[in-house]
């Protein structure tokens, strides 16, 4: 690995269409930070994990900035302060990652006994930018620990590992007509909060046989599967089956990359939503999750995606918005998120299949995918599996537990098996 060490060349670029978003937004409070952590079958070395670290960035031109405040926009520069530490988790995860802190780097690797932490500022990449750094990341940390690893392996970059920095919205935008829909007020799940810092976590682990087995009972996905037992769970836990005037509305970001055969490294999703609307009482869970599957059918479209693309990256284009300074453009967009967030209930984030190399699957034992709160949404949830192991987790900032409790035994009555695991804030 050391010959693949390069000198550090000073560059700059834009931050992609949506990571513009994400510096004016992010504070304590609403980080924009997200975790992909991957769990091995033995305690983590430090200086190990340390020494991979400091091997792989270089190759990884996304992860290897810092963020300027330009005249009109944000823009990344390369960072030529030093490697970042690598330390042990002492903190509640998507803590906020201050531009000047970790040597001005907009991710930090944490470990915690066999569990690597990678947490990364939105605005540097999406989730599979980052599972794409902390693949390497881990890949070579197990070589430097196992050295029969690297006379298997090499000592190389995997043949699937991209380094494309490509901004794919510019690249896929098309000319389209207006946005015609309007934003309305959702449901905001609301009650007594944890402690200020705290951020409650709990990951169900289950057969990722049995939920297919029983989604293609329902004629559904398990995306679709999970998505409509979580917005009823929403109804049952917190609405308790009564009406409301609001909808739930459930955010389902969109990996692009397969719709535009793109392989960037940055940010490149949209978001699709499912909209349920409680009008009469006791609807049974089934109706729930159709109305939701039917809902994600019509939004992920190649038509609709190429519209949202369209919509978002023409603001960009504006031109009257682009020759307004930073400091005036910072409140109009934070006053149209805040505007924009009030029609949104919660997210969940489906990262899908974790694949690693044969040879690494013996030191992997899974994955967990965590995402950090935002406006209205104190409660969020992320999938991703590895084998036959799926991984549920929900992250929230309230006490209060009965959504994720009717979540669970909803898989329970389906005879899917359910093994729950937290970070404790739940035990006092």
């Amino acid at each position: 690995m050391k010959s693949r060490v390069q000198k550090k060349e000073m560059r700059w670029e834009k931050l992609d269409n949506t990571a513009n978003l994400f510096p004016v937004i992010a504070n304590e409070t609403m980080t924009n930070v997200y975790r992909i952590a991957v769990i091995l079958s033995e305690d983590i070395r430090p200086e190990c994990l340390q020494e991979a670290l400091e091997q792989v960035l270089p190759w990884f031109n996304t992860m290897n900035v810092r963020m300027r405040t330009g005249m009109f926009w944000y823009y990344f520069e390369t960072n030529t302060k030093g490697k970042p530490v690598v330390r042990e988790e002492q903190d509640f995860p998507c803590r906020y990652v201050g531009r000047h802190e970790n040597r001005n780097y907009l991710f930090r690797v944490t470990y915690y006994k066999n569990r690597i932490n990678l947490e990364v500022f939105h605005a540097l990449a999406d989730g599979m930018g980052a599972v794409n750094f902390l693949r390497e990341l881990t890949y070579q940390y197990l070589r430097i620990c196992y050295p029969q690893l690297s006379g298997e392996m090499g000592d190389r970059l995997c043949d699937d590992t991209s380094l494309d920095t490509e901004d794919s919205y510019l690249k896929n935008y098309k000319k389209a007509g207006k946005k015609t829909y309007k934003s309305v007020p959702a449901v905001h799940m609301k009650g007594e909060r944890l402690v200020r810092g705290e951020l409650g976590t709990i990951h169900g682990y289950m057969s990722v046989k049995q939920l297919k087995e029983k989604a293609k009972e329902l004629g559904m996905s398990i995306n679709e599967y999970l998505s409509g037992i979580f917005v009823y769970s929403i109804y049952k836990g917190y609405l308790h089956e009564n009406t409301s005037k609001k909808p739930i509305v459930l955010c389902v970001p969109v990996n692009l990359r397969p719709f535009f055969e793109s392989m960037t490294t940055r940010n490149f999703f949209a978001m699709a939503s499912a909209a349920f609307l409680p009008e009469k009482e006791k609807y049974e869970r089934k109706e729930v999750m159709k109305l939701v599957q039917k809902e994600l059918k019509k939004q992920i479209t190649q038509e609709n995606l190429e519209k949202m693309i369209a919509y978002n990256v023409s603001n960009q284009k504006n031109y009257a918005l682009r020759v307004v300074p930073l400091f005036l453009k910072k409140p109009a967009i934070k006053f149209v998120y805040l505007t924009s967030a009030k029609a949104t209930t919660t997210t969940i984030t489906n990262m899908g299949r974790m694949v690693v190399d044969k040879a690494y699957e013996p030191y992997i034992k899974r994955f967990q995918i965590i995402l950090s709160p935002s406006v209205g949404q104190n409660t969020k949830a992320t999938v991703c599996s590895y084998g036959d192991e799926l991984t549920f987790t929900f992250s929230s900032l309230l006490k209060d537990t009965s959504v994720q409790k009717v979540f669970f035994r909803s898989l329970v009555e389906d005879g899917i098996e359910v093994e729950i695991e937290t970070n404790g804030v739940y035990y006092d």
